[in-house]
Order: C-alpha cells, then sequence, then structure tokens
C-alpha cells in the first residue's frame, strides 16, 4: 500500500520544502524535493530570495519547471510511481500485482475513490509547470518544445486511463473536460509544434548546454527529444489505427520518416536516486510479478526470465513463480515469499520507451498494410524480438525466434498460494508463422510486444484493452459482475460530480458510456 495517505502527501511535502529556503541548493538535492508530490509551484518560486530577473539568468527557475514535469511524465518517486503506475498500469497489464490483503482495488473492479483519484491530482503540477515555463522563456524557445513533449507524455496517460479529461486549457474554467479524440489531435499537433521549434531554434545549441542538468532522460540532447517525439506519434498511430485508420497511417508513416527510436542506445529511461519499481516490490513488497507474464514466459523457456524476475523465497516446482491477479492474498509476508519481486534495484532506470516497442510498432503497422520503412511484419517482429534481448544484456535470440512449439505454460501456483493452479489461455507460439491468418500474426505480435514491453505496464494495459492480446487468467474471485478479464478505463474522481458538476456531466456524454470500469476507450472500438 502506499506509504503515505493522500490527505497527508501535501502537508508533509510543504513541511519538507519549506525548510529549503530558495533555489540556490545544488541541482542533486532540488531532483529529489522536485519529485514529491503537490504544492510545486509556490515552493519553486523566489519568495522574495531571487528575483525573475536572476532566476532566467540562471535558468534555475525554468529547469526546476522542467524536473517537476518529467517527474509526472516519468514518475520514478515512490508514491507517484505506486499511485500511477503500479496501481494501473502495471497490475492491470498483468506485470505485477498486489501481495496485500485487499478487497478493494481496480483488478477487482471496485477499488476505493481515493484509487481512481490519485492518478488525476497529479494533472495540476503538469498544467501549472508548463505554464511557468512558457511565461519565463516564451512560446518559441528549446524548454518550451520539450515542455510540449513532456507535456504530451503525461497527458497521453491521464487519457488513456479515464478517456475524457480536463487538461486545464481553458482560461474561463480550467475544469472543463476534453473528448479523447481532441486530445489525441492536440497531442498531435503539440509534438508537430515541438519539432518544428527544436529544428528552427538558432540557439538550440547553447540551449542544449544550458538545460542539460536539468534533462532526466537525454542531458540536453534534442535531437534524441525529436525521436522521442516521433515515437510517441507511432505510439499513438497504433493506439487509433481500428477507430482512424486513415489518419493512423498518416500518423504513423510520416513518424517513421522522421525518424523513431531504432537503438537501445537512444531508449527514454529515467536514473532516479531510487527506482519506482524497486521501492514497491523489492523494498516495500506491496507486489509481485503476475502470473500471466511468468507464464508465457516459462512456456517459451525464455531467457530473459533471470533478468525479470527474482527467485522465490519459498521454492516450489520452479525458480520463478507469478500470482495470479486478483488472487484473495490473506498474508502479506507469505506472499512475499511465494511469488518472484522483480528483479531491480535501487539505481535501476525506469524504462518508458524503447527501440524495441518501436519495432513491434512498425511490425503491426507492415501487417495493415503501412509503410513503415521498407520491412515486413516478419522483419520488424523478429527486430522487437532482438532489439529486446540486447536491451536486457541477455543472449539466445536467434534460438527463441526459431522456436515454433513452445506455448505458454500451464499455471501452477506454489505450494499453500493464493491464486490457484489454471490452464494456459493461449496456444500461440514465438516463430513467424507466414501463412497465419491476420488475428494469429497480431496475437503474436502482441505477445512478444507485450513481454518486451516489461516494465511499462501503461502501454501492457493500453495494447491488452486494444487488441485482447496477450490472452490473460480470469481473476479468481468477484468482479462486481464485470465480465472483462482487465477494466476498460478507471472511473472519475466521485467528488466531481459534486465539485465539478456540470463538466463532469458532458465528461459522460463524451465517454458515451458509464463512469465505471467497463466503458470501452475511444480506440477501442
Amino acid at each position: 500500500m502506499v506509504k503515505l495517505k493522500t490527505k497527508n502527501i501535501m502537508l508533509m511535502c510543504s513541511k519538507l520544502h519549506c525548510k529549503l529556503g530558495c533555489l540556490s541548493l545544488l541541482l542533486g538535492f532540488l531532483v529529489f524535493f522536485v519529485s514529491c508530490t503537490n504544492n510545486f509551484n509556490d515552493i519553486n518560486k523566489p519568495a522574495g530570495k531571487l528575483s525573475i530577473e536572476e532566476l532566467q539568468r540562471d535558468n534555475y527557475a525554468v529547469g526546476s519547471f522542467l524536473i517537476q514535469m518529467q517527474g509526472v511524465a516519468f514518475p520514478e518517486q515512490e508514491n507517484a510511481y505506486q499511485t500511477m503506475i503500479d496501481f494501473v498500469g502495471n497490475y492491470l497489464g498483468r506485470y505485477t500485482t498486489y501481495t496485500k490483503e485487499l478487497s478493494k482495488n481496480h483488478t477487482l473492479f471496485n477499488a476505493s475513490n481515493n484509487w481512481c483519484a490519485w492518478p488525476a491530482s497529479y494533472a495540476p503540477k503538469v498544467v501549472s509547470a508548463f505554464n511557468e515555463i512558457k511565461r519565463l522563456s516564451g512560446d518559441q524557445s528549446a524548454a518550451y518544445a520539450l515542455a510540449l513533449i513532456l507535456r504530451s507524455q503525461s497527458f497521453l496517460r491521464f487519457t488513456d486511463i479515464y478517456g475524457p479529461f480536463p487538461l486545464g486549457l481553458d482560461d474561463n474554467d480550467p475544469n472543463v473536460y476534453t473528448p479523447q479524440p481532441d486530445i489525441y489531435k492536440m497531442l498531435i499537433a503539440d509534438l508537430n509544434r515541438a519539432i518544428a521549434i527544436i529544428k528552427t531554434d538558432n540557439m538550440i545549441g547553447e540551449e542544449k548546454k544550458i538545460f542539460a542538468p536539468y534533462d532526466m532522460v537525454y542531458r540536453g540532447d534534442f535531437d534524441k527529444w525529436i525521436m522521442f517525439a516521433n515515437s510517441l506519434k507511432l505510439r499513438m498511430a497504433i493506439r487509433i489505427s481500428s477507430v482512424a485508420p486513415q489518419l493512423a497511417q498518416q500518423l504513423g508513416e510520416k513518424a517513421v520518416r522522421d525518424g523513431v527510436i531504432e537503438d537501445n542506445i537512444d531508449n527514454c529511461t529515467v536514473n532516479y536516486l531510487k527506482s519506482g519499481l524497486w521501492v514497491t516490490s523489492v523494498s516495500w513488497g506491496d507486489s509481485r510479478i503476475c502470473a500471466d507474464l511468468e507464464s508465457y514466459m516459462t512456456g517459451y523457456k525464455d531467457p530473459r526470465l533471470a533478468s525479470y524476475f527474482k527467485p522465490t523465497a519459498l521454492r516450489g516446482n520452479r525458480m520463478y513463480i507469478g500470482c495470479r491477479a486478483g488472487a484473495p492474498v490473506s498474508s502479506n509476508v507469505l506472499a512475499k515469499r511465494l511469488y518472484s519481486a522483480a528483479n531491480v534495484t535501487e539505481t535501476t532506470p525506469g524504462v518508458w520507451l524503447t527501440a524495441s516497442e518501436m519495432a513491434f510498432c512498425r511490425a503491426e503497422g507492415a501487417l495493415r498494410g503501412w509503410n513503415m520503412g521498407g520491412g515486413t511484419a516478419k522483419d520488424f517482429y523478429e527486430q522487437g524480438v532482438r532489439l529486446s534481448f540486447e536491451q536486457w544484456d541477455v543472449e539466445g535470440a536467434s534460438e527463441y525466434l526459431a522456436d515454433s512449439l513452445s506455448t505458454e505454460a500451464d499455471y501452477v501456483d506454489n505450494l499453500g498460494g493464493f491464486g490457484g493452479d489454471f490452464g494456459k489461455m493461449s496456444e500461440i507460439t514465438i516463430k513467424w508463422k507466414e501463412s497465419a491468418t491476420m488475428q494469429e500474426k497480431l496475437e503474436r505480435i502482441i505477445t512478444q510486444k507485450w513481454i518486451a514491453l516489461f516494465p511499462n505496464g501503461q502501454e501492457a494495459w493500453d495494447d491488452l484493452r486494444r487488441t485482447g492480446y496477450p490472452h490473460v487468467f480470469p481473476i479468481p474471485q468477484n468482479t462486481d459482475d464485470y465480465n472483462l478479464l482487465t477494466p476498460n478505463r478507471i472511473p472519475f474522481d466521485r467528488n466531481e460530480r459534486i465539485n465539478n458538476r456540470e463538466n463532469y456531466l458532458k465528461a459522460i456524454e463524451y465517454l458515451g458510456g458509464g463512469d465505471n470500469y467497463g466503458t470501452p476507450m475511444w480506440w477501442q472500438y
């Protein structure tokens, strides 16, 4: 569970930051304190210590707000990571599952309102930081371009969690919800705008040096930020490929032409003081590897198993054992010993977008008849697997890709476990089969993409909802009569029904269904 209750987070962070005084602290301390959860906007103002001119001169203000935006776009701080990533994407994408005695959570379609409200609570940090960057640096600077990219990364996650979302862009009413199709169009336009600014900024060389200390991802390399922006566009193109096929194809083909991430050296990763996944899975022991991921990798005899998982403390019939999603866990102490934790350390970088993901996106694009740069679906599929093996420094990709017999393993729970045994859900094999049907090829692509995406649970959940792949185990207890294996969305904060009622009712119209776990995303239709 989260170690700080919601109502205490802001108070604790404010007390902590009030002791800081001004922005002239060392950057290392700044990186840490910026990651805490609330009131950053007030904390980082000069408060009489430094003038705006002085802050602009030294770039402390703009740099600190860029760090604030990165803290939401790539949340590694433990509370942000657990509430935005673990509770949602990791659990629902079937990468990890809880080890606590929880009767209410998103996996069971019945989470508390706090759990539903948490992800959206980080959006004001994005909006306030973005507005400050624009005010301080103008709308033609490299800093502004980077802010556009970071806002796009964050807003894409928010809309893919909830659907319609209040973006804080309406000066008259920042609580107005925007329909999901319009959000996607806005994000595409923002990414295009960011790329254009970077390419035409005469000061870009100097700004690279200035903002390198504040760039936790690419250290001021704006060429790599352009690749990341194009990669985000390809990610979105694949997401909307069924509901808006013409737009998706145009967007995807242009992203590839302009240059997406193709090499692991350009992966979007973030080194943080403490890895979010390490804190939640290893240090706190609040989560363990999900049975779905373990069963596929065990059945495939996947050499990445030892890179992804730690051996169980209480050894069963195999070294690595996952826990069924939604298992009725009755002892956190026992669950932590029965099931495998994520194999990460305090300093393991967070992984947010990779060359492997892009190769699998191109494989799906090629399968749909898009021009993905001269390769076939088979070419990109195999490239995705090879890049993943390389990313994890694991040998054996060629042998793995040649395996035409192995399938997902039947799940056998550890002795004394909580979820129970269950037969495998899929017969899909690894080796590419050109004579296969379109659906079989898609399942093969998405299954291997899902394995390779680990630990980016948000993307895993997105693909699972969008395609129905990979096939995953049913929940071993009641799910409030939802006939789904994983939620289609997270309900809005219930306080919106009172505090923002008119806008909330409009958001329900945009949803086209009830404010519940079952209403699909726009791109699922």
